[in-house]
């Protein structure tokens, strides 16, 4: 075909397309739900003129043409978001809780493997003294419970103490993850038990040397949300386990390479999660606040972020979202559910 031919056949699709991204630029939602189908499909239509005439015409005038057109509907699809506030909405709004509420099945068993060898530890020591004596000696937990406990609290300024507890916890965030890939299922729930184990032994410490409510009063405030990030976190390390175990119908690089998306956007999620908890730790735990004062955040805290992520993933999920990275084509989350295009959503079906 020569080029006078293909620039009259192909000429109305870009002249099209130009008036749908003209008249999408302010705002996408100034189209119609056809008119969004539409664009997508012409866009991606004039950038395989793009890529044709590139090839096979090498004609400067009708390359800057279209490469002036693709780029124009490509700012309003992706780029335009991208650069706005946006962008960081629909992370929070759709992709963090819909990856979250994806696994949470995972979340659950992540949770088990916490708190159960944690209470089975605590139980286990206040009722068993020889046990508890070999954890440590009478005066060394005496020490631990009166002293050491809170001065751990107290010990730094609160922001090089919000900075350390925070970087550690996000690091072992990190560790579970990686667990998940290096050794699937086994390594998120050694390192999840081996965490969780130590937090029944401190608490059996402190409830035999009647410090029970001083514990809580200290680990309630910013624990609720930091340890709730590490079993998000523990959810996720044994679902790219599992994917990779048992991949279902996928290839285990297909199943490795949209887990592991998704974990990357739990993580960055979680970034958030483990700073907020930071903050708490840092500035409020261990400050002079009334003990009620400091449990009534960490309380607020916790079920704002847990109701955030149940109804938020519900209703993300709902829209076909499963919170993969860079699922989302930019500027489609503001539409309704009933109005979201077909090709609105990429890779919509379950992993």
């Amino acid at each position: 075909m020569d080029i006078d031919r293909f620039i009259a056949r192909n000429d109305p699709t870009w002249t099209r397309l130009e008036a749908l991204t003209k008249q999408a630029r302010l705002r996408v939602t100034n189209l119609g739900p056809g008119e969004l189908e539409e664009l997508v499909q012409l866009y991606q239509r004039a950038s395989s003129h793009l890529s044709y005439t590139r090839t096979h015409y090498r004609d400067p005038a009708l390359t800057a043409k279209l490469t002036r057109i693709v780029a124009a509907s490509s700012g309003v699809i992706y780029g335009k978001r991208a650069r706005s506030i946006r962008v960081v909405r629909d992370f929070f709004a759709y992709q963090f809780p819909a990856a979250v509420y994806r696994q949470r099945k995972a979340v659950f068993v992540s949770a088990a493997l916490f708190f159960l060898p944690a209470l089975l530890m605590y139980l286990w020591l206040v009722n068993d003294p020889q046990a508890l004596n070999a954890t440590a000696t009478k005066a060394e937990r005496v020490n631990y419970t009166q002293n050491l406990f809170a001065q751990y609290y107290s010990d730094d300024p609160h922001p090089q103490f919000f900075t350390q507890v925070t970087t550690n916890n996000i690091r072992v965030s990190f560790l579970v993850f990686a667990a998940g890939v290096a050794a699937p299922i086994v390594g998120p729930a050694f390192l999840l038990v081996s965490n969780g184990a130590p937090v029944g032994m401190i608490g059996a410490w402190m409830v035999t040397e009647d410090s029970g409510w001083r514990f809580l009063g200290y680990i309630l405030p910013h624990g609720m949300l930091e340890l709730s990030a590490i079993v998000i976190a523990g959810g996720g390390g044994l679902a790219v386990g599992w994917a990779l175990i048992a991949p279902g119908d996928r290839r285990r690089t297909e199943a490795l390479r949209e887990e592991g998306r998704r974990l990357f956007v739990i993580f960055l999620g979680l970034v958030f999660m483990l700073v907020c908890a930071g903050l708490i730790e840092g500035f409020i735990t261990g400050s002079s606040l009334p003990v009620a004062v400091r449990v009534a955040i960490g309380i607020l805290g916790w079920v704002t972020f847990v109701t955030y992520l149940v109804t938020q993933g519900r209703a993300a999920t709902a829209r076909g979202i499963t919170g993969t990275l860079g699922e989302l084509d930019k500027g489609w989350a503001d539409l309704p559910v009933e109005e979201l295009p077909a090709t609105a959503v990429v890779g919509n079906s379950a992993g």
